[in-house]
């Protein structure tokens, strides 16, 4: 698999490089905005490992020019540990992102596991919804532990609760990855990076129960040190601004439950469906 490091500093560019070498990637390097993005089109990388400081243009408008043409992992690197910053990244379409200084085996973590989640969303598209090693899918939720039954998952539809703006329904399609929200049947489409979806998916799978930081951080980064944290509150941030900040209840300290109740057949003609 190939990765491009775009980074400004030769020094720090040479090592990544080195070390994702060792790890049996192919590696291209770019030095500043145009050249990552020219890279990309001519290499078409696995993963991209973005720094977000760069001469020319930087690594907020590099992500932007390649995300609008391929789809494909961005692991952002910034200096600033600004949330504004962080989360403007996370907008542009990063599924990902470490802050300087970080510690090359932490990088090398964050890339396997950005790729397994690639690999995992991309063996579920290719068979209708459902892991290809799995002859059934769990139903219920659809995403965690229940009775096994049909192969392909019926789209996942749930109702907000305690809101004062009449019924608010949400939508989850894990065959397409598709996200839609809205009241009745007026509903628009939300436009989820993999790792927004991926979350808010873990997060439909239990509804209305507090899933901790890092219970997230191990099913849907495949990262076990709780170091990352920040990660999730960015991500759930993200989130919240497209499908609406009502959604995800925040428990201080714990985690994040999804405030919605499942609902199916009658009770969705009921909700104007």
């Amino acid at each position: 698999m190939g990765i491009l490091v775009v980074e400004d500093e030769p020094t720090l560019a040479e090592a990544i490089a080195a070390r994702l070498r060792a790890e049996g990637f192919a590696t291209h390097l770019a030095g500043d905005g145009p050249a990552a993005v020219r890279t990309a089109q001519e290499q078409l990388p696995d993963l991209i490992v973005l720094d977000v400081m760069l001469p020319g243009f930087d690594g907020l408008e590099v992500c932007r020019r390649i995300q609008a043409e391929r789809a494909v992992p961005v692991l952002m690197v910034t200096a600033r540990d600004d949330e504004s910053d962080l989360i403007e990244g996370l907008r542009t379409g990063a599924d990902d992102y470490l802050t300087k200084p970080f510690s090359m085996r932490e990088l090398i973590a964050r890339v396997h596991a950005l790729l397994r989640r690639v690999e995992r969303a991309a063996e579920i598209g290719s068979n209708g919804g459902a892991p290809a090693e799995s002859n059934v899918v769990p139903i219920g939720t659809g995403f965690g532990p229940g009775t096994t039954a049909v192969r392909k998952p019926q789209p996942l539809r749930f109702m907000a609760i305690g809101t004062s703006a009449g019924t608010r329904l949400l939508e989850i399609d894990p065959a397409q990855r598709r996200v839609r929200v809205g009241a009745g049947r007026s509903q628009d489409e939300a436009h989820l990076t993999p790792t927004e979806f991926d979350l808010l998916a873990c997060l439909a799978g239990q509804p209305r129960t507090v899933l901790t930081r890092e219970k997230l951080l191990a099913e849907v980064w495949d990262w076990l040190d709780a170091s990352g944290t920040r990660t999730v509150d960015s991500h759930v941030k993200a989130v919240r601004r497209k499908i609406g900040a009502d959604w995800i209840r925040t428990v201080h300290g714990v985690g994040y439950a999804l405030e919605a109740e499942p609902i199916l057949g009658d009770a969705l003609e009921a909700a104007g469906r």
